[in-house]
């Protein structure tokens, strides 16, 4: 039996110049660090590997280390990038922005299921999700700087509707990780929060006649590990690099925590209450759109305080929360954990999750919103040179049966106060968030207003709602001034509904609200 344990420094030397190298991770989580060392490090000392295509589904690294993917952020290691997230990864940016190297941006869900379709010999993956948004041909085809001329995606036609082709590519090389690996190489992960995209990646290289490494923690004899377990079959894998403790962390920051992965379970008196700012008040109007029973997705940052407040208001356990690499069940995590969940129910793997999403089978999603136009796109993709990419955003807010999209109405250095169950506006952000045309669209306002999407737009002091006329102002908060503090803080006038309402007067007070009786009011789904 050929011996698959090798140094890292050892695994490099099988990546060849102008590979395409898949990587697996999700922001701190599964990400194969020593390898990614070793890559940088190889690249420093001898100039090689170089010329590789770097893709990936999530973006791996906390914004501001050198960790992760920013370690293959070099002149001359990467030349092009085909991904579905890039914010965190500032080199990157960076590089794309220098026009240092081509990239495209993909929705993340079409990314899983590309590598499925890469492994199964498919030409791609033929998909409704991205029609009228930035990965439209249309639109900019996911190019994101001058120096990406190629074709990802085409449109096309079947049966006389549109649809997107993301074209397949041969994947050479796949880095991925697990906890434990048998001599032969069969890999289960039964310390990894979240399963991700392990197996299709792998499946991806091994049949593009590439090769698969895989980081671990630890290795075991052939023939222990429960076959129900294996999550990499060994046929799959061509190196086994067994990582230090420090290169292989559970999440980023933190070795192993049980409560992610269902070892232990955390009791969930320990949610705090968020304090009534301008994000709590957006996530109890937000909260209460909730229905019972319901199947939800609740988005990074802002979004997050959804759950805080479900908590707060006693109807958490009316709700099934997910989370898009695969979780189902339980306190989805925030911040550098975000992926991830308290207590989680089920946890499937990366790929399976989007089909669920694409499918239509949530019934609500919340997510941010950093900008929003008149026809009711939102931006929260690329701002000039800021480049984030859609992540996850663009399957799951076109294929939930109703969306939220939560943000302050202006930016950077907006300061308000709650008194006497009124909003004052402390200080004025400086930027205006809704614009006339947003610079990227992650979210179509047209084809949402097509399907007949329910779609809600949350800020801290006024609702608007996506109707046949357009974007529609049906609420503002009490103590806000409709012309000064809404209107002219907008660059295009909104329609305002004949019935123009307070928000609810609970929404800005110390106490719970006490929706609870409210929601299960509702019919439910």
């Amino acid at each position: 039996m050929k011996n698959k344990i090798m140094t890292a420094e050892e695994a490099v030397k099988l990546i060849k110049p102008g590979d395409t190298v898949a990587v697996s991770g999700f922001i701190g989580m599964g990400h194969p660090e020593e390898i990614s060392k070793a890559v940088e490090e190889s690249f420093l000392k001898t100039g090689a590997p170089n010329n590789l295509t770097l893709t990936y589904g999530a973006s791996q690294n906390d914004g501001k280390s050198n960790w992760g993917l920013n370690r293959w952020c070099k002149e001359g290691l990467i030349t092009k990038i085909i991904a579905g997230h890039f914010n965190l990864q500032p080199d990157m940016v960076k590089m794309i922005n220098a026009e240092q190297c081509e990239a495209y941006a993909i929705p993340q869900g079409v990314m899983m299921h590309l590598y499925r379709a890469i492994g199964g010999k498919k030409p791609g993956v033929i998909t409704h999700v991205g029609l009228k948004t930035f990965a439209d041909p249309r639109e900019t085809g996911g190019r994101l700087n001058k120096r990406s001329t190629g074709e990802v995606v085409k449109l096309i036609e079947l049966e006389g509707k549109e649809y997107l082709w993301y074209k397949a590519f041969p994947v050479d090389v796949a880095i991925i990780r697990g906890t434990t690996a048998d001599q032969f190489g069969n890999v289960s992960i039964e310390k990894e929060p979240i399963r991700l995209e392990f197996y299709v990646q792998a499946l991806a290289a091994k049949n593009s006649g590439g090769k698969v490494i895989v980081q671990v923690e630890r290795i075991t004899q052939t023939g222990t590990i429960d076959p129900r377990d294996v999550v990499v079959p060994g046929t799959l894998v061509d190196a086994i690099v067994v990582a230090k403790p420090e290169n292989h962390l559970q999440t980023m920051g933190a070795q192993y925590d049980g409560s992610l992965t269902g070892d232990v379970r955390m009791p969930l008196s320990d949610i705090k209450p968020i304090p009534l700012d301008d994000r709590k008040i957006i996530c109890r109007r937000a909260a209460m759109e909730l229905i019972p029973d319901a199947v939800i997705n609740l988005g990074i940052g802002m979004p997050e305080g959804v759950s805080a407040v479900a908590a707060e208001e006693g109807v958490i356990d009316l709700l099934t929360a997910t989370v898009e690499p695969g979780v189902i069940g339980g306190i989805p995590c925030g911040g550098l954990r975000f992926g991830c969940a308290i207590n989680p129910m089920a946890i499937i793997d990366h790929p399976s999750q989007f089909d669920f999403y694409d499918g239509g089978g949530l019934d609500f999603a919340c997510l941010g919103m950093a900008e929003l136009d008149e026809i009711g796109n939102v931006n929260v993709s690329k701002f000039g040179p800021r480049i984030a990419g859609p992540g996850g955003f663009v399957n799951i807010t076109q294929n939930s049966k109703s969306v939220v999209f939560c943000g302050t109405l202006t930016a950077s250095g907006l300061e308000i106060a709650v008194e006497d169950g009124k909003v004052r506006i402390v200080c004025e952000g400086k930027a205006k968030k809704l614009v006339p045309k947003v610079g990227h669209v992650t979210f179509s306002g047209e084809y949402a207003r097509e399907k007949g999407q329910k779609v809600l737009y949350v800020t801290e002091r006024a609702v608007f709602e996506m109707r046949k006329e357009g974007l529609t102002l049906t609420e503002i908060a009490p103590g806000i001034d409709l012309e000064k503090d809404v209107l002219g803080q907008m660059e295009f006038k909104p329609h305002i509904a004949p019935d123009l309402k307070l928000m609810d007067a609970r929404i800005f007070k110390e106490c719970p609200m006490g929706i609870k009786h409210e929601i299960l009011a509702k019919n439910g789904k």
